[in-house]
């Protein structure tokens, strides 16, 4: 028994497995890997199986044997002395056929950690794993041989892996949101590559990684170096051309919560950004605040307003240029060489001209800059953010932005919702612009009314918090110290006009905006109702009642309302 143990135990350090019997077919002795024991009877099978056939063996046979779905190479060997015995060593083969390893990669994927989704020829999905159920907050059973623009919801020319299937290029180290759970843009950083097989691609598939432990972390430690910040701290930015960071975003929404939480994720990246908001909305409010956050907050933060420079100046203020190029022109530096190491801003891109698009393009496309009259070029080292106050859809639509400059931007995107569809930010910065602006005048005015202030939260703010920061500071400067209450007849004539046309059209105009004439129980009947008709479709729902999904969102969780 000791010697079988020893050459046991020798054995086993060359194999997956050994099992030993003695003369009389006996067992022994045995020691076998968690690589052949994948299941707790596997053991006992192995063991009943052998036992039962040891006396049909000899000496240097070797067998195939299919176990539990794997191949064993099983090799027997006598050993006559100095006592008979009869060893059997068990080691798991190679995958030998095509179906093995196709199930193995399909368990893999299956297990993994990171999202995997594949797409065939015609753009559908033929592969989507559970990680990236649990990023996207989808599931596969539902998208599975859909194509990805119904999936995804969104227009069939702005497919990535329709563009990756046509150029056959992969795309690489992508930060943004293609699935939308409750209103909430789920962010995942993805890379897509093409399939290819004898020179022809036959699919595409993204791998996708779970970044939101990180994303908390990275979060959590923000806001704990905000509360340890000092206050004379807070504006020690200037050097760098900003004024603003993240603690000068303000807001209670959900909606703009996220979007904070985002753009402070994004902002580590170091990667190409479009932040697309109305006016008013605080574009470059975000801008600066990621360029604070980043590596680069030492570095130069360098913003242009594309629409408030001339078409023949645009070219040269970006690129620059050399003496001689034109007449008057002299050897000058261009924005892109200017912001160094830093951020450039270009703010109302979608102003800039068709013709400026194509050579903006290639400078983010080759990452390289070439001065108006010059043939030589300087590396690009710069980060740049983009802003739009108009949907790129529609720009692209109209043919007023190029697609492949779409692309070259907006490798990460930040949507700001407009102001009327935060409803609790409403509320929020009338209190926040009264408190401000009465420290800063050095006055104390009375409260707003409860109508003036049901009137401002109807109202759809086409200036959004620019424009309400304006009116409270009018506001104030205009009411005496010892009124009761602001109502409307303390509002500037300006406003009067926009309130009354803005609310009274609003009730009166039902077929277009059916939410706004119906009363606190009639409208909380009117959502049901709708969510009902279009079985609790978000989107269907929000288009018959005339709003956007957000404020249908808002309107659900104001009146506790849920799917019974």
């Amino acid at each position: 028994m000791v010697f079988a143990q020893a050459i046991g135990s020798l054995i086993r350090s060359l194999a997956d497995g050994v099992i030993i019997f003695d003369s009389s077919h006996s067992l022994l002795w045995h020691d076998l890997s968690e690589r052949i024991l994948v299941n707790d009877e596997a053991e006992e099978v192995i063991l009943d199986l052998l036992s039962n056939r040891s006396v049909a063996f000899t000496d240097g046979e070797e067998f195939l044997w299919e176990l539990n779905e794997r191949k064993i190479l099983v090799s027997i060997r006598e050993l006559p002395e100095p006592e008979p015995l009869l060893l059997f060593c068990l080691k798991c083969c190679p995958l030998s056929s095509k179906d093995d390893k196709l199930y193995c990669l399909e368990k893999i994927i299956e297990t993994i950690d990171e999202g995997v989704m594949m797409s065939n020829e015609e753009g559908q999905i033929v592969l989507y794993n559970e990680a990236q159920e649990k990023m996207e907050g989808l599931q596969a059973n539902e998208i599975l041989g859909k194509p990805l623009w119904e999936a995804y919801n969104y227009n069939p020319q702005y497919s990535e892996h329709r563009h990756v299937f046509n150029t056959g290029k992969p795309i690489f180290s992508r930060y943004r949101a293609h699935s939308r759970v409750a209103g909430v843009p789920k962010y995942v950083s993805y890379s897509t590559f093409p399939i290819q097989r004898d020179g022809k691609t036959i699919g595409v598939f993204s791998v996708s990684t779970n970044e939101s432990k990180l994303k908390n972390q990275l979060y959590e430690t923000i806001e704990l170096k905000r509360s340890l910040t000092r206050p004379e701290e807070e504006k020690t930015f200037g050097k760098n051309g900003t004024i603003y960071t993240f603690s000068d975003i303000k807001g209670q929404s959900t909606l703009i919560k996220e979007l904070l939480k985002e753009a402070q994720a994004v902002s580590v990246h170091n990667t190409d950004t479009l932040i697309v908001g109305e006016t008013g909305t605080g574009k470059e409010l975000f801008a600066q605040s990621m360029h604070n956050h980043s590596s680069r907050k030492d570095k130069p933060f360098v913003a242009i307003n594309c629409a408030a420079i001339p078409e023949n100046l645009l070219e040269s203020t970006l690129f620059g240029t050399v003496k001689g190029a034109y007449t008057g022109a002299t050897d000058q530096i261009g924005l892109f060489e200017y912001a160094q190491a830093g951020t450039l801003f270009l703010d109302e891109i979608n102003s800039m001209p068709i013709a400026l698009q194509a050579k903006l393009m290639r400078v983010l496309q080759e990452r390289l800059v070439r001065r108006v009259g010059s043939n030589e070029v300087t590396p690009v080292r710069c980060t740049v953010i983009s802003a739009s106050n108009e949907d790129p859809e529609k720009l692209i639509r109209e043919d007023r932005m190029r697609l492949d400059l779409f692309y070259r931007i907006a490798n990460t995107s930040l949507i700001i919702p407009p102001l009327r569809d935060r409803p609790d930010d409403v509320l929020y910065f009338i209190d926040h612009f009264l408190d401000y602006f009465q420290g800063r005048l050095g006055k104390v005015v009375p409260p707003l009314s409860a109508t003036l202030r049901e009137a401002l939260l109807a109202y759809q703010w086409p200036g959004n918090i620019r424009e309400l920061e304006h009116l409270i500071q009018n506001i104030v400067i205009r009411v005496s110290e010892d009124t009761n209450e602001i109502t409307a007849d303390h509002l500037p004539s300006y406003i009067k006009g926009k309130l009354q046309v803005g609310v009274f059209q609003e009730l009166d105009h039902s077929r277009r905006r059916p939410l706004k004439k119906m009363l606190n129980q009639s409208k909380k009947h009117l959502i049901e109702s709708t969510l009902d008709k279009t079985d609790w479709n978000i989107s269907a729902a929000a288009r018959k009642l005339g709003i956007t999904r957000q404020s249908l969102q808002y309107h659900i969780k104001k009146n506790g309302l849920s799917r019974t």
